[in-house]
């Protein structure tokens, strides 16, 4: 990884963010009362996610950065691999339909997160798989489904799990046209391949 004295200095200038939601209209920045977030990282952003926006219960989406050291970073800066910065999937969710645990089963399942600094063809710092949480509950909730994912995993072969797990730093939003890029470009690239394991649920680890 990056040493921060070796980053990109980035700017002050924040990303100008879309108004509504493509696919949901919700709001790209609030919050709703009784909403929760989540931050995931699976790769290539743009399949990552349209994994979540079509989940039921998640309100919105947004992609960009984070888990790095340059401020408000622009994607040809993160590409460069002198930010740090990994690229990610921030997700507000209602809690009374889908749950952080549910959450985590689409981010495990949806990636494979045996491949280190890559997923599929693409390969760098920035798509390292990462979960960046918000409380020590969504801390203690990844790190037993980890736990229990890397268990299957073990048992159909696979390899051990690189997937980082830290608290939630900065989100430094991704440029306009990466907004839900999938729904305004259906046959555009997703390079996502999940293990086609599942994974486990209610068998949290007792270590």
């Amino acid at each position: 990884m990056l040493s921060p004295k070796d980053a990109l200095p980035g700017r002050d200038d924040e990303m100008p963010v879309p108004a509504a939601h493509f696919v949901t209209g919700h709001s790209l920045e609030d919050v709703p009362p009784g909403a929760e977030t989540a931050m995931f990282g699976v790769g290539c952003f743009w399949g990552a996610e349209r994994l979540f926006w079509e989940t039921e219960g998640v309100l919105t989406t947004a992609v960009g950065y984070s888990a790095g050291q340059t401020p408000n970073p622009t994607y040809e800066e993160v590409c460069s691999e002198r930010t740090g910065h990994n690229e990610v999937v921030w997700v507000v969710f209602d809690p009374q339909v889908v749950s952080f645990d549910e959450l985590l089963d689409v981010f495990w399942e949806g990636h494979d997160p045996t491949q280190g600094m890559r997923q599929g063809h693409d390969i760098g710092t920035q798509y390292r798989s990462g979960i960046y949480v918000y409380s020590s509950a969504q801390r203690e909730a990844a790190e037993s489904s980890q736990s229990r994912y890397q268990s299957a995993l073990t048992a159909t072969g696979h390899g051990t799990i690189g997937t980082e797990i830290c608290d939630v730093g900065p989100f430094y939003y991704a440029e306009a046209y990466h907004q839900q890029y999938l729904a305004k470009n259906p046959r555009g690239y997703c390079g996502l391949g999940g293990t086609g394991v599942v994974c486990p649920t209610g068998l949290a680890s007792t270590d």
